[in-house]
C-alpha cells in the first residue's frame, strides 16, 4: 500500500508539473492568448512558481 500511495502522489505531481510547463510553453509561443491578463510577466512568474513548488514536492515524495 505504501508504494501505491507514493506512486499515485508522484504521478499526480508529475502531471501538475507537466500542466504548468505546458502553460509556460503556450505563453511563450503565443503571448496574445493571455490577453485577459494585463501583466504577462506576473502571470508567467506565477506559472514558474507553480512548477518550482511541485518539483520540490516531487523531490520530497521520491525521497520517502
Amino acid at each position: 500500500m505504501r508504494e501505491q500511495i507514493k506512486t499515485a502522489a508522484v504521478n499526480h505531481l508529475q502531471g501538475l508539473i507537466d500542466k504548468h510547463k505546458m502553460n509556460l510553453e503556450l505563453m511563450l509561443s503565443n503571448p496574445v492568448a493571455v490577453a485577459e491578463h494585463p501583466d504577462f510577466l506576473e502571470t508567467f512568474e506565477g506559472e514558474l512558481e507553480k512548477v518550482a513548488h511541485y518539483e520540490d514536492m516531487l523531490k520530497v515524495a521520491m525521497g520517502l
